[in-house]
């Protein structure tokens, strides 16, 4: 998080592929060491939705091959498996536990679309394991995993994109950049807010867990 040049990737583009072409923009000292001519070796954890956009995008991107998806559904798992190994040469590894994604060398980014109190936990230990990471929002469930996720990735030296691509629209960076140029003076108060129409998800109650 502690490099720009992801960000200013996103511009003039959107969506899935967006996500995919800002990593193998990175500088080549970026890549886990890597020539720039080579493969990045792209682990998605959590393809039950956005994950499996994602990770269909990442295999048809040339310079990037999905070796592994991870996901605790196996049904999930196996229908994104089916999709990617239709999109690219060779098949990913299945894997139900996130943290052998980790543990694998040879993995050198991971994409994040997990249930979203994952996003914060699995950052920092995939930072730690040395893997890049784009990570899907909502960054973390409070402001604290928030800058924990900040100090994994400065800690080991890695790029984290978090899925905030409006922030990389050429509208916003404009204000933005005009606002810390001063053009309306200094700013001490701020007022966000969003509108969306979506249902509550119930309750749920004890159940024994499934076979998948």
């Amino acid at each position: 998080m502690s490099h720009t040049y992801s960000r200013r990737a996103f511009l003039g583009h959107s969506g899935a592929a967006l996500t995919a072409a800002s990593w193998l923009a990175m500088p080549r000292t970026a890549r886990a060491g890597k020539d720039a001519n080579e493969t990045v070796e792209v682990a998605v954890i959590g393809v039950n939705g956005r994950g499996s956009a994602l990770a269909e995008s990442f295999a048809t991107l040339e310079g990037s091959r999905v070796a592994a998806l991870c996901d605790v559904d196996s049904r999930a798992l196996n229908r994104a498996a089916e999709s990617i190994a239709k999109r690219q040469s060779s098949p990913p590894a299945k894997v139900a536990d996130l943290r052998r994604v980790f543990d694998d060398p040879a993995i050198d980014a991971v994409v994040i679309a997990a249930p979203d109190h994952w996003h914060a936990p699995a950052t920092i230990m995939a930072c730690a394991a040395g893997k890049h990471v784009y990570v899907e929002k909502p960054a973390s469930h409070n402001p604290r995993e928030g800058e924990l996720m900040v100090a994994a990735a400065r800690k080991h030296d890695r790029v984290v994109q978090l899925g905030t691509q409006r922030r990389s629209m050429p509208g916003i960076v404009e204000a933005i950049d005009r606002l810390r140029a001063g053009e309306i003076g200094k700013v001490l108060f701020s007022r966000g807010w969003y509108n969306a129409d979506r249902k509550p998800i119930g309750h749920g109650k004890p159940a024994p867990v499934p076979a998948e």
